[in-house]
């Protein structure tokens, strides 16, 4: 069941993974928001940014976030001070 539910995500990222090169040299850095179904994505400077401009162009889709020239969108970093 959880495979089943993965699956947009993981084709978002195929999709995301083909436009990735094009988008380096001018969106370094910046976040995309990946419609699985069409492969249609927004760039924006923040998620809330581009979730805004996903949601306003394709309401009630999922979409699967990347940032470009990164592997992830974000980082956990924890520290413990004694």
């Amino acid at each position: 069941m959880k495979s089943k539910r993965l699956q947009p995500f993981k084709r978002a990222a195929r999709f995301f993974q083909k436009v990735q090169p094009k988008l380096l040299s001018r969106h370094k850095g910046d976040i995309v928001a990946v419609d699985p179904d069409s492969g249609r994505y927004f760039i924006g400077d923040d998620e809330l940014e581009v979730a805004h401009k996903a949601m306003a162009a394709m309401p009630g889709k999922v979409f699967g976030f990347f940032r470009v020239g990164y592997p992830t969108v974000h980082k956990f970093r924890s520290s413990t001070f004694c």
